[in-house]
């Protein structure tokens, strides 16, 4: 069908809709081409913006480990600890600051305008960090940027799942989350540019015009983001009444119960109702073990450069694993919509980058290590579904699932903190301890995803049985009834009530 006729199908469906016919909404030939216009509307404006903003989020990051390769540690007087330290202190206020941020994400009205700002912060934060000429100084830089970058990935997938149903919702995640894969291939080759031709340009050092270049392109990317992005589907000013009110149905019927929270509930509540609930805890001990295993991504220069090239060569070399590795992102997250599987399309990444690790432990050879770092890049498309999972396994309602988002991505990330210490200097060229310990976290994040994988089994086995035992007796005559007077048979009725399944 082509776009014209879906959209004189839409405006048909749009002008029934503000007729106010329920059923309309629900049975309507018009509706699917309506839902295809508005999730068409929503990838084309929604998913580049925060793709472009997390391309900046990890550049921004990630940018002093790019500046180490170019006199940072010299210039500043650091030891490698001192270093260590600053790689490691961004955590310290990254990690909490995702709870409390992504519950005040659920009462805010304007989601656009909050995201935006803290784009704007740290993208002034970053700038920063090229006026520093002290340990202290870039350290409190570090902290800083780490506050309003917490805002960004739990509050995206938070939103996402805001608008996307479960089975659209992983694809969406992992083209989101490729930008972060794309701003390491890119972030490389923008430093390597930068790095490589603004040495002494004003008598400033190359390694301070990368954080002022880039901290200025983040800032004016978060104010084009207050006006881009959404906010939420019962008020979103770029969509009609009718494309509100489909976007509040759709997820409706994916859930089997209204998004919404309960009228009388409080900030706090969503936050109590998530820490009761022990499948965010295995998540959150997961995600951390997860990230300690791939904490590779702050050194991954550093990595690369013991391949022994010089380090514009060592930068440009950086980019091509994550340009693979986003590929294998896309690919996989599809499958994973696809299908509706969950534990193989995030733990068998990790098991890759299991591989990668014994083939770098197993060599120094060029060759070896060099393919032992493509393998361990995709150990992110694993991370992808990560977020996507827990969206899944605590869909309802809205408040809890903001918390379950920010308490895990949040204690998650502890992993990277712990992992700025495990790359030590005094290890190269080899790293052989830090790839052993990443090892034994990939292989303990991998035995409690299947610990979660089993618990939401036994749950979708318990609603089956509850299920069941209401298709026999009273309830079994009041669904042949309504069948009878629906026009259909008893099995599509019984096919319209199966409920809601976790997907694992």
């Amino acid at each position: 069908m082509s776009n014209c006729e879906e959209d004189k199908k839409r405006e048909s469906y749009e002008e029934n809709v503000g007729a106010e016919h329920n059923g309309y909404i629900q049975h309507s030939e018009l509706r699917q081409a309506a839902e295809r216009s508005l999730v068409r509307k929503l990838d084309s404006r929604l998913l580049p913006t925060i793709v472009i903003i997390f391309i900046m989020n990890y550049i921004d990051r990630v940018a002093v480990t790019s500046a180490r390769l170019q006199g940072l540690e010299t210039d500043l007087g650091l030891t490698d600890i001192q270093y260590a330290t600053v790689v490691a202190i961004l955590y310290a206020s990254y990690c909490p600051a995702q709870i409390p941020s992504n519950m005040l994400l659920n009462y805010v009205t304007r989601p656009s305008f909050y995201i935006g700002t803290c784009v704007v912060l740290w993208g002034l934060t970053s700038a920063l960090t090229g006026a520093t000429h002290n340990f202290a100084g870039i350290i409190a830089c570090r902290v800083f940027i780490g506050l309003p970058e917490a805002a960004f990935y739990p509050g995206s997938m938070y939103l996402l799942s805001r608008w996307y149903t479960r089975k659209e919702l992983a694809f969406r995640s992992a083209i989101l989350y490729s930008g972060l894969l794309m701003s390491n291939a890119f972030g490389s080759l923008i430093a390597a540019g930068i790095l490589g031709n603004m040495q002494g340009k004003l008598g400033i050092a190359a390694w301070r015009w990368l954080f002022y270049i880039e901290g200025s392109i983040t800032i004016f990317i978060g104010f084009q983001a207050m006006w881009l992005l959404p906010d939420y589907p019962n008020n979103t000013r770029w969509l009609t009444p009718a494309e509100r009110r489909l976007a509040q149905v759709r997820l409706a019927e994916d859930a089997g119960e209204a998004d919404q929270d309960s009228a009388e509930a409080s900030i706090f509540e969503g936050f109590i109702m998530a820490i009761k609930d022990p499948k965010v805890l295995i998540f959150m001990l997961m995600c951390c073990s997860q990230l300690l295993g791939l904490s590779f991504v702050n050194f991954f220069p550093t990595l690369t450069s013991t391949l022994g090239y010089s380090t514009t060569v060592t930068l440009l070399m950086s980019a091509p694993p994550w340009v693979f590795a986003s590929i294998c992102t896309l690919v996989g997250a599809w499958n994973a919509d696809r299908t509706g599987e969950r534990f193989f399309h995030q733990t068998a990444w990790w098991w890759v980058v299991m591989i990668g690790y014994i083939i770098s432990l197993s060599t120094m050879a060029t060759g070896g290590r060099y393919f032992s770092l493509f393998l361990m890049a995709t150990g992110y498309c694993g991370f992808t579904l990560t977020l996507v999972w827990v969206s899944n396994a605590i869909p309802r309602p809205p408040a809890k699932r903001s918390v379950a988002i920010g308490l895990v991505n949040g204690f998650g990330n502890l992993g990277n903190l712990m992992g700025s210490y495990i790359w030590q200097a005094n290890w190269s060229p080899e790293y052989h301890q830090s790839m052993i310990i990443a090892l034994c976290a990939l292989g303990l994040a991998s035995f409690l995803s299947f610990v979660v994988r089993c618990m939401l089994v036994r749950e979708n086995k318990r609603m089956e049985r509850e299920e069941m035992d209401l298709m026999h007796g009273p309830e079994r005559q009041r669904i042949e009834e309504a069948a009878e007077l629906e026009g259909i048979t008893f099995e599509e009725a019984i096919k319209r009530r199966k409920g809601f399944r976790y997907l694992y």
